[in-house]
C-alpha cells in the first residue's frame, strides 16, 4: 500500500490551506492593511496562537509557496548531471518551477489572480516581492556556481540567473498585462524561458578570442 501523508499531517495541511485562501479572501474584500491576523485566525476558526505556527505574519501568507519553489529549483541545480551545460541544468529547472503537481500549486493558481492584484496594488508587498526576487537570485546563483566548480564565475553564474529569472518574469507580466489566464502565463513563461537559454548555451564553452572580438573579448559582429 502506498504510503501518504497521515491523518495528523493532512489535518495541518487543510489548515494551512484555510488560511491562506481566507486571508487572501479577505485581504480583497476588506484591504490588506485593515484585515489583522486576529480577524484571519477568527474567520478561519482557528486561534492566532495557530495561525503563528505556520506562518510570521500576513506578508508570509501571500507569499506562502515561495520557499518551496526555491527549494525544489536549489534541489534541481544541485542534483547537476556530469557535463550538463547551463542551460540544460536551468531548463531542468524551469520544469520544476512550472510543475502543479501538489496541493499547494493548484492552490497557486487558484489564487493567482487575487495575489497579483494584491501585489500590485499594497506597497508593502510590492516591497516585499522585490525583496525576495533579488534574494532568491542571489540564492540561486550561489548554487549555480557551486554546481560548476572552476566552470563558471560569480558574475556568470549570477548573470545567467538574472536573465532566466527575468525572462520568466517579464514574460508572465506580459501575458498577465494582455489578460491571459493562468495556463497561458506559464505558456508565456516557458517561451521567455526557450529566448533566454539560447543565449546562456554559449556559458560553459571553452573561453579563447574568436574572430570579430575587441581585446574586451566583446564581439564586435554578430
Amino acid at each position: 500500500m502506498a504510503g501518504g501523508p497521515g491523518l495528523r499531517e493532512r489535518k495541518k495541511l487543510r489548515t494551512r490551506r484555510t488560511l491562506i485562501a481566507t486571508a487572501v479572501r479577505m485581504f480583497e474584500q476588506q484591504g490588506y492593511d485593515e484585515t489583522t491576523l486576529a480577524d484571519i485566525a477568527a474567520a478561519a476558526e482557528v486561534s492566532t496562537r495557530t495561525f503563528f505556527s505556520y506562518f510570521a505574519g500576513k506578508e508570509d501568507v501571500v507569499f506562502f509557496d515561495t520557499r518551496r519553489r526555491v527549494d525544489g529549483a536549489l534541489a534541481v541545480i544541485a542534483s547537476r548531471r556530469p557535463g550538463e551545460p547551463v542551460a540544460d541544468l536551468l531548463l531542468r529547472v524551469a520544469a520544476e518551477a512550472l510543475s502543479f503537481d501538489t496541493e499547494e500549486a493548484e492552490l497557486a493558481i487558484e489564487l493567482h489572480t487575487a495575489r497579483t492584484r494584491l501585489i500590485m496594488s499594497v506597497p508593502a508587498l510590492q516591497a516585499r516581492a522585490l525583496h525576495l526576487l533579488f534574494e532568491v537570485q542571489r540564492e540561486l546563483a550561489g548554487a549555480l556556481l557551486r554546481a560548476y566548480p572552476g566552470e563558471l564565475d560569480p558574475i556568470e553564474a549570477a548573470a545567467a540567473v538574472g536573465a532566466f529569472m527575468g525572462a520568466v518574469k517579464q514574460a508572465v507580466m506580459a501575458a498577465r498585462d494582455r489578460g491571459d489566464p493562468p495556463d497561458l502565463m506559464r505558456a508565456a513563461a516557458r517561451r521567455g524561458i526557450e529566448v533566454v537559454l539560447d543565449g546562456l548555451r554559449s556559458l560553459g564553452r571553452p573561453q579563447g578570442r574568436e574572430s570579430g572580438a575587441n581585446d574586451d573579448g566583446i564581439a564586435t559582429q554578430v
